[in-house]
C-alpha cells in the first residue's frame, strides 16, 4: 500500500489494513489520512513530526496517530541498518457505523477521542508487541481478533499524548506541499542559523503571512518549533555521544548561546541537559 501525500488509498474490500515498512528510512513526507494508525516500530530510530510536536522514536516504540493528524517519520540518516515498522489502519466506521457503539466494546469507546492528539504507549508493551508479531501470518479472522486485543490493550495502558493542538481541517495539496517543504528544510538545516526571512522564502510567502500561516496550523510560532527540534536533536546527542561536552552538543544542535540552550532545554524537558544525560545513561 503506497502512502501518498495526505491521502492513503484503501485496498478493495479490506476494512482493516495491515502494513509493513521495511526500509533504511521510512516514508518521510508529511502526510495525513482518514485512517487511525497504530504502529509498532520494531527497529529504527529517528524523529517523529506529529501535529504541532516533535519527538524522537526508537526500537519498540508503540505509536497511535489519530485520523487526519499530520505526521512524518524522519529516520536517522547516519545508519545503514534496516528499519521496520508494522502498522494497522482503520477508521471508527471501518466495520459499520454502529460497531464500536456496541455495549460489548464500551471498554474501547474512549480510545477514539484520545487518538485525536496521537499517543505513545508507555505500559503493557510486551503484550502489544507479541500481538503485532502474529499479524503477518494470521488469517483475516485471527488478524481481526488480534486487532481487538491490541486496541483493548492500548486503551487500558498508560500513554503520553503526542500533540497538544489538533488542526481540525484537512490540508489541501498546496498546504501539504508547503508544510512539507518547511519541515524538510528545517530538519535539514536545524544546526545552522535559520531566519524568518529564510523560511518564508521556502514557503513562498512574505514573512508576516508565513508567521500567521504557521501559527494557525500548529498553534505555535516557527521559532518555538525550531527550538523544540534542536532540543530533540540535543537529546539524541546527549544519549549517544558521551565524549561530547554539553557546550559542544549545544552548538552542534544549533544553539549559539549555552545559557539559552540550558534555559530552553529545562523549559522543554523539565531538567537540565546534564541531569538528562546522567538519568538516561
Amino acid at each position: 500500500m503506497k502512502v501518498l501525500p495526505f491521502k492513503i488509498p484503501k485496498p478493495e474490500n479490506n476494512s482493516l489494513i495491515y502494513q509493513e515498512d521495511i526500509e533504511v528510512v521510512f516514508y518521510d513526507k508529511l502526510h495525513q489520512h482518514d485512517e487511525i494508525q497504530i504502529s509498532l516500530i520494531e527497529k529504527g530510530k529517528g524523529t517523529l513530526l506529529i501535529g504541532d510536536s516533535i519527538y524522537s522514536y526508537s526500537d519498540n516504540d508503540i505509536i497511535v496517530i489519530g485520523s487526519n493528524l499530520p505526521h512524518a517519520f524522519k529516520s536517522d540518516k547516519n545508519t545503514d541498518e534496516t528499519s521496520k515498522m508494522m502498522s494497522l489502519f482503520f477508521t471508527e466506521s471501518s466495520f459499520g457505523d454502529s460497531f464500536f457503539k456496541l455495549k460489548e466494546l464500551s471498554e474501547v469507546s474512549h480510545f477514539f477521542s484520545k487518538s485525536l492528539q496521537g499517543l505513545k504507549v508507555e505500559t503493557n508493551k510486551k503484550v502489544i508487541i507479541k500481538a503485532f508479531k502474529q499479524l503477518k501470518e494470521a488469517s483475516k479472522l485471527n488478524r481481526f481478533i488480534l486487532f481487538l486485543e491490541i486496541l483493548k490493550t492500548v486503551t487500558i495502558s498508560n500513554s503520553e499524548p503526542l500533540s497538544t493542538f489538533v488542526y481540525n481541517k484537512k490540508y489541501s495539496d498546496l498546504e501539504g506541499k508547503r508544510m512539507r517543504n518547511v519541515f524538510d528544510y528545517t530538519i535539514e538545516n536545524a544546526r545552522q542559523k535559520i531566519s524568518l526571512d529564510d523560511i518564508s522564502k521556502v514557503a513562498n510567502m512574505t514573512k508576516n503571512a508565513f508567521c500567521k500561516y504557521f501559527k494557525k496550523r500548529t498553534n505555535k510560532t516557527y521559532i518555538s518549533f525550531l527550538t523544540e527540534l534542536r532540543i530533540e536533536n540535543a537529546c539524541k546527542l546527549l544519549n549517544t555521544n558521551t565524549d561530547l561536552s554539553i557546550n559542544e552538543i549545544a552548538f552542534k544542535s544549533g544553539f549559539n548561546n549555552i545559557s539559552n540552550f540550558n534555559r530552553q532545554f529545562k523549559m522543554k524537558k523539565g531538567i537540565s541537559p546534564n541531569v538528562f544525560r546522567k538519568t538516561n545513561l
